[in-house]
């Protein structure tokens, strides 16, 4: 379980969060919406330790993680995957190098074993015979799956994905969620998403919650969230239920 309490953010005079406080649901997936602006990626920034909170707490299964020392918030990380808005791949590494990357930096694997656990990654995502490619040589949708292939390699307990449909057509982003979904289904991972794509939120979210200004405005299921009784989402969501209703 994550949850964060009464978390607040400031950036010089800016506040960006104003108290959030809130449980996500453990091995399902939660997602968080909200307009560019809204706090969203500053909040799943600071639940990752990317960012302190000027005030409040994020705890991991009952272990604070704020304030924690170097070492201990070390031990949270390594249960931690994330998958960052356009995939962070570094261009200069092989698409191998790239998912052994967490392996280095958190395990004491021989180098054959975190090779074989790379490969097995890039397999569970759909990823073969691309080892020693670029990321530069791989389609958008590629370097995504990519993205989750590291984000996964290191058996995590937690996993982070900002965005990850931005920049993929609907038919590709649709595959993304779906792989998602089957990884998450399979490993039973808490999984938290930053995303703005509505399709997405109503194919595979099982708890969502919408930030507006830097407040926690709402938050339900997905069956909950058409009829919800709240302005700022109505508005948010106007758009894709216009969409919708057209098709």
């Amino acid at each position: 379980m994550v949850e964060v309490k009464d978390i607040f953010k400031r950036f010089d005079d800016k506040e960006v969060l104003k108290g959030i406080s809130a449980v996500f649901v453990p091995g399902k997936i939660n997602c968080t919406i909200g307009k560019s602006g809204s706090g969203k990626t500053v909040l799943l920034k600071t639940i990752v330790g990317l960012e302190n909170p000027t005030k409040g707490s994020v705890f991991y299964d009952d272990r604070e993680f704020t304030g924690s020392k170097t070492k201990f918030k070390k031990e949270i990380r390594r249960e931690i995957g994330m998958v960052f808005q356009g995939g962070a791949l570094f261009d200069s590494m092989t698409v191998l190098e790239n998912t052994i990357f967490p392996l280095d930096m958190f395990t004491e694997m021989k180098t054959e074993e975190k090779i074989e656990r790379a490969v097995v990654s890039l397999k569970r995502v759909g990823l073969e015979n691309v080892e020693q490619k670029y990321p530069s040589e791989l389609s958008g949708g590629m370097q995504k799956r990519a993205a989750i292939a590291r984000a996964i390699v290191n058996n995590p307990k937690y996993l982070f994905c900002d965005e990850p449909n931005s920049g993929l057509d609907p038919i590709t982003a649709g595959k993304i969620d779906e792989l998602i979904k089957d990884i998450v289904e399979e490993f039973k991972m808490t999984t938290i998403i930053n995303t703005h794509d509505m399709n997405s939120v109503f194919d595979i979210a099982d708890k969502i919650i919408f930030i507006h200004n830097g407040y926690k405005f709402w938050e339900g299921g997905r069956d909950e969230i058409i009829n919800a009784d709240n302005e700022e989402l109505q508005i948010f969501m106007k758009p894709f239920l216009s969409f919708k209703h057209k098709n």
